[in-house]
């Protein structure tokens, strides 16, 4: 009998730890609370699925209904440790995830916000659909396809560039026949250095050209027209002019008939160029703005000539001055003024008459004469200049 009651004893134990230990697992003598989450599916979650909260074991899903209609949602109702609702929140999200690839599925919820509203025994919280193993494996052949897809067409560019290849290897085509035919090349490379050539000869050509057209300056048949300008490029007149006269009055003037500097009424050509030394040696001596050589003629000839010869006159002064008399050369201008009456320039001269205006500091420069912008603009003179050139170089 004793044996006996020891042995019921034991057995009941047994039983009862059993039934505290499943009861525990179930949270049949823990305190609890319910939640809900619905899904459009639930992929294979099924009763008695363990529910968990940051990844550790916290509830069991207690049921699972199916909508009363089509369209509705499938209803998920779980029992949770009432020790959860400190991390449980409003904002807490409900998805079902798999063990492992193929493993079965649970119920996880993650932590909710700082902050939040706790959740309330049987509230419904929010959800997200599950990853469906058919969806993903979907998604993968559609990535190998795509991969396949990429190999075929670089197999098939592989096939192209080695038939590219063999022909060049036979010598078929431009390319083949450069690779293969060596006269072939050797008489392209000959085109080249002789196009090359025939490029460094034609460059030689040009300055040539130029130089004989300098020269052609020169010749006897044009050199007193030159002379007779003063000047062998006409860009040479405009390097220094100005375009008129500033306000206010020069603080100094020097004033000369053309007879007395120049040799002709057609010339540009300087004489007695040391009636010029007093105008330089104040340009050398005193502090001054600037200083303009004005140059004009009489009233009788072609006024286009006479408008070259005055500024041809003028730089012929200038330059004198400048090699002669030390000062800032940039602050001596020139201004041809072509025919001007005597009554106009105050000086009685049948050639015209030359000054030298100096203005004080703090004048300022006038811009020069904008410079012809077609052949009829150019002065007569030129032009005329230009077809006797032209004419001298013809066969």
């Amino acid at each position: 009998m004793a044996r006996l009651g020891v042995f019921i004893v034991v057995s009941l134990a047994v039983l009862g730890s059993g039934v505290f230990l499943i009861g525990s697992q179930e949270y049949l003598f823990r305190p609890t609370y319910q939640l809900k989450a619905q899904f459009d599916t639930v992929a294979g979650l099924t009763e008695g699925a363990d529910v968990q909260v940051g990844g550790v074991h916290s509830g069991t899903v207690t049921g699972i209904k199916l909508p009363t209609r089509p369209g509705g949602k499938v209803l998920v109702l779980m029992e949770l440790a009432k020790s959860t609702r400190a991390i449980i929140k409003l904002d807490s999200v409900a998805s079902i995830q798999t063990e492992g690839l193929l493993g079965n599925q649970y119920l996880s919820i993650s932590f909710g916000s700082v902050g939040q509203p706790d959740v309330k025994d049987g509230e419904m919280i929010q959800s997200e659909p599950p990853l469906e193993m058919a969806d993903l494996l979907k998604k993968t052949k559609g990535i190998l396809d795509g991969s396949q897809q990429a190999i075929e067409n670089a197999t098939l560019a592989t096939g192209h560039l080695n038939s590219v290849s063999a022909k060049i290897d036979a010598g078929q085509g431009t390319v083949g026949a450069l690779v293969n035919d060596k006269q072939l090349y050797n008489n392209l490379a000959q085109t080249t250095t002789t196009l090359q050539s025939t490029m460094v000869e034609a460059q030689v050509g040009v300055t040539d050209f130029q130089e004989n057209m300098e020269a052609l300056k020169r010749n006897f048949l044009l050199s007193g027209y030159f002379k007779k300008r003063g000047y062998e490029d006409a860009e040479d007149l405009s390097a220094n002019r100005i375009g008129g006269l500033p306000q206010g009055a020069p603080v100094k003037a020097f004033t000369y008939t053309t007879k007395q500097l120049f040799d002709g009424r057609d010339s540009a050509k300087l004489r007695n160029q040391k009636s010029l030394n007093a105008g330089g040696e104040f340009l050398a001596q005193n502090q001054f703005g600037f200083a303009v050589v004005v140059v004009s003629t009489g009233m009788e000839g072609d006024t286009q000539k006479d408008q070259i010869l005055t500024e041809a006159r003028a730089m012929v002064i200038r330059k004198y001055l400048v090699e002669n008399f030390g000062f800032d050369d940039t602050q001596l201008k020139t201004l041809g003024t072509g025919k001007q009456t005597s009554a106009s320039t105050g000086v009685d001269g049948d050639w015209g008459s030359i000054q030298i205006l100096v203005f004080p500091e703090g004048t300022a420069i006038p811009t020069s004469k904008p410079e012809p912008t077609s052949d009829a603009e150019r002065p007569r003179a030129d032009r005329a200049a230009q077809a006797t050139a032209t004419a001298t170089v013809k066969p």
